[in-house]
């Protein structure tokens, strides 16, 4: 009886334990291939945080969320701006958040402009070999991992999706630009302006060709302000497409490839917030499995939507983009 009861009482201590809390660590990884043709010089190694959640256990596979920055920003403030430590609690989500540094960039932002990082090299190397270490330390499941950025760090997460062939299960690109769109520091200014210099459709039927068939579909969110004055909203546009090719949606044909004109959505809804302003969300599917949502906001300039305001490059109106971010999780079926 005395065995019995205490192995009674070490099974009721154990279930009302209270989950560890969160926690960020910091880290850092050394990529042989991060090396950048535009800062030939530059140590291809970046530091970065990981949010392990509340509740996480080595015994269950947790989902990976990465966020990269965007300009003038570092990891500790896009942490707080988008509440990611709350939102990773509750879903028990994994957080990886790459931090770029000055002697790669002068504005801390990503080179997703860099030939060798366009090519899938360079920052997007670094960055999937910290992919791949967090996976390792913190038994990520490979199977739900997520990229996403803001601005420059959209651009990163979008080159990643194209290129890191089985690494990158979906995409979040906010306020961002496609893969490819630039292919030089001089130019991506005018980029972020009129759209891209290059054909990305095309550059996505490529990649679909060489790509293994369990790597697709990388289903993508994009998020976008309709008054966006430094990432024009053609960006978008150009980005939605490139995935729809990428993905074998047919709603981008041969004969409509060098347009710029948005496709028609299988899906359109339009919602209009407490603040006034009206978002419209458009999916676009391959069969039952969603592969495209875009959703462009009415009234948002250059900024994450539903983050702190104290902070640059955030706006506190709805809709929040880290609710986005997990309703498309669950429609992808991530």
């Amino acid at each position: 009886m005395r065995l019995w009861t205490r192995l009674r009482d070490f099974v009721a201590r154990l279930f009302r334990r209270e989950a560890a809390p969160g926690r960020f660590e910091k880290s850092a990884k050394f990529a042989w291939h991060g090396w950048l043709a535009s800062a030939p010089f530059v140590w291809p190694r970046r530091e970065c945080l990981v949010y392990v959640p509340k509740g996480w256990s080595r015994w269950r596979r947790s989902p990976l969320l990465v966020l990269c920055h965007g300009c003038r920003q570092t990891p500790e403030e896009f942490a707080e701006a988008t509440g990611i430590a709350a939102w990773a609690d509750a879903g028990r989500w994994l957080v990886l958040l790459p931090r770029q540094k000055e002697e790669a960039n002068p504005w801390r932002c990503w080179n997703w402009f860099d030939t060798r990082t366009v090519a899938g090299r360079g920052e997007a190397a670094i960055v999937e070999a910290q992919i791949e270490s967090v996976a390792s330390r913190y038994r990520a499941d490979p199977h739900r991992v997520v990229v996403g950025g803001m601005s420059a760090g959209g651009a990163l997460a979008a080159v990643m999706g194209v290129r890191s062939e089985g690494a990158v299960r979906a995409v979040v690109v906010h306020s961002g630009l496609a893969c490819g769109a630039a292919l030089s520091a001089m130019t991506a200014l005018g980029v972020m302006k009129r759209g891209p210099e290059t054909d990305v459709v095309a550059l996505a039927r490529a990649a679909r060709l060489q790509a293994a068939h369990e790597s697709l579909p990388v289903p993508l969110l994009a998020i976008h302000g309709e008054q966006d004055g430094i990432v024009a909203p053609r960006n978008a546009i150009a980005l939605v497409r490139q995935y729809l090719a990428l993905n074998g949606h047919p709603a981008v044909s041969a004969a409509l490839a060098a347009e710029v004109a948005l496709p028609d959505a299988d899906r359109e809804t339009r919602e209009t917030t407490a603040e006034g302003r009206v978002v419209t969300t458009r999916d676009w599917n391959v069969g039952t499995r969603l592969v495209v949502r875009y959703v462009s906001i009415a009234g948002l300039d250059h900024a994450w939507s539903g983050g702190d305001d104290k902070l640059p490059f955030n706006d506190a109106a709805a809709p929040a983009a880290m609710t986005l971010i997990a309703t498309f999780a669950r429609d992808a079926g991530l």
